[in-house]
């Protein structure tokens, strides 16, 4: 088999990609951590003190984010439910996440909880995102049993 050429190169000398493939790059990287304990008794959401901000280079930037936090859910079948906000917007609301339930209120089960989103804010502005909480129903969720770690990393994807 012949060796072809790249741009009358060998391919030894090739030490970068053309500047055509310049989308989907990862650009900057932003990750946050939380150790807060969140106790939530109603079925209104509340915030996990997961949160982080990231500038994006461009306004066809999009922005990848992943988010774990340690999440039970208590009282019988109950389950932490996760949103996903950019600012005040939902972008991800209502993500169900039954890893982690009890049939009592033994504290000392936990687990992780995660949601996983690519966004396109259209912006350069700085942006922050934020992770959210409740139980399924108005049952018991908490985030956190006595040294939570919580995380949520943005990744800046060229568009």
């Amino acid at each position: 088999m012949a060796i072809i050429k790249l741009n009358n190169n060998t391919l030894s000398a090739v030490t970068a990609l053309p500047s055509a493939i310049a989308t989907g790059k990862v650009l900057q990287v932003i990750n946050a951590t939380s150790t807060t304990e969140v106790v939530n008794n109603s079925a209104n959401f509340t915030d996990t003190g997961l949160a982080a901000a990231i500038t994006p280079s461009a306004t066809s930037s999009k922005i990848f984010i992943t988010a774990n936090i340690q999440g039970v859910g208590k009282d019988g079948s109950a389950y932490v439910v996760l949103k996903l906000l950019r600012g005040t917007a939902d972008i991800v609301a209502n993500f169900e996440n039954r890893g982690a339930d009890t049939d009592t209120n033994d504290t000392n089960k936990i687990g992780g909880c995660s949601v996983t989103y690519l966004d396109s804010p259209s912006t350069t502005d700085a942006t922050t995102y934020k992770v959210q909480q409740k139980g399924n129903g108005d049952t018991y969720a908490q985030t956190g049993d006595s040294n939570p770690k919580h995380s949520i990393t943005l990744m800046e994807i060229a568009g």
